[in-house]
């Protein structure tokens, strides 16, 4: 345990020189004086000697170093000497001005020490220190030794039973702890201002834990909150256990705090709240556990948490995770995140769901496909009850039953009584509506037995299948909305148009869902790219829009003269999407003109109008034609002939018979050369004869070959 350091010895003033032998006369030293009255067991004598020594060198100015390890010396051997006869407050005192390392006099209390430092830890002790420190492994055994010195054999049956020696033993040992105590405050009161060393942070380490552990076995629980809220170095493992053991929670979650331990924090308040752990001075430790977690914002740590945290507060639980979730994550981690919330809480898996596709807009077509099915499975929970099931049965036939221009899904939602049934009945139908990479399939397979109740749920997935006589027919003959089905053939497929949608969100507090629904783009305008989700718009093709009125136009058909005026509305409203002579042939012979007449009469309007509109644009484009032709005869008028040259060398009589060739003669292996202005003439304009009615438009230039050919023009 102890390394030896040796002490100075004294110097002889005076040498006497012999024949064998030389002599020294040597002063009395304070250390020789101490150890003979200590030997002699004069107790008192040496601590006056001390004193006097002490008192002396604080009278001086320049205290020798030397002479300050002597005081130390004599006092940390009186200090021990006092320790092995059980005279701990005398024992403490003069250790403590002999300036004793902490860590020695620790060593002695094993049950404090614990694993603070080890048999193979070393610390410097004078030599003549070490040699007279009590042998003795712990302080209990020096007061056992001494007990059995003063009183055995004269106590029955003997010194460790007798009710006296063990009152005795029981003092003297609170006696050494008090001691200890003292020692261990006035050590850390020093070593507040020592400069940081290795030495000295081992030091702090030691005091500070050891007078933590004092303090818990004496119940002094102020000392101790007053010494964890001051700068300490508390070996939290060290305490740990002791603050465990005698349920003093509260300050093992103040020492985390103190240490920025914030797993071991948050573990210790989880405890509490599972009831494993308890302590009414900590309260609302859940509430903690929250506030902790919102603070630091460290994503791995509140995902660590999140599944125990749903099982206690569901929605505080979620609103934290939601907070920290990063916008960029991939899918395959927020699967792996749901299944793992999923695990713990099941209602908080869905909610998490719903939050991922319907607030954070995830693109995962797994995940949309989960949160239909399971607004599949709600809708089927609502509907186990008898009331919510005759309620919507009600409003179906009341509707049915009915003429109005609102659609279903606006009567169901302004008529219907606020409740939970009537909001999952709501999302549903927008979810349905607004999202395209769910599996249709597989939630009308889901929906099918109660298909004659949930008809609109039914023809939205009819038509994101692409079944839309179907969805159509479910719409007019099932449910009798008109109103949706026009809309679905407007919108290329969607019973909710986007307008709709919003209405029902404001109102129902769904606009979430009710922005899923992509808003068609007004004719003529582009669609923005980059807009907001909820300003996105989307195009349908005429084509599209025909074929799906032409389809509409056979389902009413197909409902007899029962439908004759909607089939009469639909013909007046889509006339622009329909075939006049497709209309016509379709049309049963059996029914009435009035159904066609205003149809027939809109279109023959609509043909002459078209007809006009033709000949106008003919005649304005024959008057531009005319100035594009003037325009082109003067520049040509202007550029004048191109001559060619021939290539091979001849006479110069050769070249002039050649350049006075007519136009169209030619001279055998040459080129023909001509002066093109020569053949210029005036431009004629001549009406081809043809009436208003004709295909003319495009003006018809040429160029003549003979004097009497001019440029003609043709409209």
């Amino acid at each position: 345990m102890a390394t030896l350091q040796y002490p100075n010895f004294p110097r002889a003033n005076v040498l006497v020189y012999g024949s064998n032998a030389v002599q020294a006369l040597l002063p009395s030293t304070l250390i020789s004086q101490a150890d003979a009255l200590l030997l002699a067991h004069r107790l008192e004598e040496a601590a006056d000697l001390a004193e006097q020594q002490r008192k002396k060198l604080q009278s001086t100015l320049n205290v020798d170093r030397h002479e300050l390890d002597e005081l130390r010396y004599v006092n940390q051997r009186l200090g021990f000497q006092c320790f092995t006869e059980t005279l701990f407050e005398d024992a403490g005192n003069r250790l403590y001005e002999g300036d004793l390392d902490p860590r020695v006099l620790v060593s002695y209390y094993p049950e404090l020490r614990g694993d603070l430092f080890t048999e193979d830890d070393t610390v410097d002790v004078m030599a003549g220190v070490a040699e007279h420190m009590p042998q003795e492994d712990s302080v209990d055994d020096i007061i056992a030794q001494n007990l059995v010195m003063n009183y055995s054999p004269h106590l029955s049956p003997n010194t460790r039973e007798a009710p006296a020696t063990v009152e005795l033993r029981n003092v003297l040992s609170m006696t050494a702890r008090d001691m200890l105590e003292s020692y261990l405050r006035k050590w850390r009161r020093k070593l507040a201002v020592e400069a940081a060393t290795p030495h000295v942070d081992t030091m702090r380490m030691v005091v500070d834990t050891v007078l933590a552990k004092l303090h818990v076995a004496a119940g002094k629980l102020p000392d101790l909150s007053a010494l964890i809220d001051q700068p300490n170095s508390v070996v939290v493992s060290e305490l740990e256990p002791v603050l465990v053991k005698s349920r003093h929670i509260g300050i093992l979650c103040k020492l985390y705090e103190r240490h920025s331990d914030d797993e071991k924090l948050l573990d210790a308040w989880s405890k509490l709240v599972d009831g494993e752990w308890e302590d009414p001075e900590v309260k609302d430790p859940l509430t903690r556990i929250f506030d902790l977690l919102s603070d630091r914002k460290d994503r791995t740590l509140i995902q660590r948490w999140t599944a125990w945290l749903v099982k206690k507060d569901a929605d505080r639980a979620l609103k934290l995770l939601l907070s920290t979730l990063s916008s960029k994550r991939k899918a395959e981690d927020d699967r792996l995140l749901l299944q793992q919330i999923r695990d713990a809480s099941p209602a908080a898996g869905e909610q998490l769901l719903e939050h991922l596709v319907v607030q954070r807009r995830s693109q995962d077509p797994e995940l949309h496909s989960q949160l239909a099915l399971a607004y599949a499975d709600q809708l089927l929970s609502c509907l186990a009850d008898e009331s919510t099931s005759k309620l919507w049965r009600a409003k179906a036939s009341s509707y049915s039953s009915s003429r109005s221009d609102t659609s279903f899904i606006s009567y169901f939602a302004s008529t219907t009584p606020d409740s939970q049934s009537k909001r999952v009945r709501l999302k549903t139908v927008l979810f349905l509506q607004g999202s395209t990479l769910y599996d249709p399939e597989a939630v009308r397979t889901r929906l099918s037995p109660h298909a004659k109740i949930l008809r609109l749920e039914s023809a939205i997935l009819e038509g994101k299948l692409g079944n839309h006589r179907a969805a159509l027919s479910i719409l007019v003959h099932d449910m009798n909305d008109a109103t949706s089905a026009e809309a679905y053939c407007t919108l290329g497929g969607e019973v909710v148009p986007a307008k709709t949608a919003q209405q029902i969100g404001e109102r129902s507090g769904l606009q979430p869902w009710a922005s899923l629904v992509t808003p068609l783009a007004a004719p003529g305008k582009p669609v923005k790219a980059g807009a907001a989700p909820m300003k996105r718009q989307k195009t349908v093709d005429d084509e599209v829009k025909k074929d799906l009125v032409m389809i509409l136009l056979e389902v009413y058909m197909s409902g007899g003269e029962a439908t004759a005026d909607r089939t009469a509305q639909l013909l007046n409203s889509q006339a622009m999407n329909l075939d006049v002579v497709d209309v016509i042939s379709t049309i049963p012979p059996a029914w009435p003109l009035r159904i066609l007449s205003t149809f027939v009469t809109r279109s023959l309007r609509r043909t002459l109008h078209a007809h006009h509109e033709g000949q106008i644009v003919k005649a304005i484009s024959q008057g531009q034609n005319l100035v594009v032709a003037d325009q082109t005869w003067a520049v040509i008028r202007e550029q004048g002939a191109i001559v060619e040259e021939p290539l091979d060398d001849g006479t110069d009589d050769d070249e002039g018979e050649k350049l006075g060739l007519e136009l169209g003669e030619r001279v055998q292996g040459a080129p023909a050369s001509f002066n093109e202005k020569a053949n210029l003439h005036q431009v004629h304009f001549t009406d081809s004869g043809e009436d208003a009615e004709g295909d003319g438009g495009v003006v018809d230039i040429t160029v003549g070959s003979h004097p009497d050919e001019g440029l003609d023009v043709r409209t």
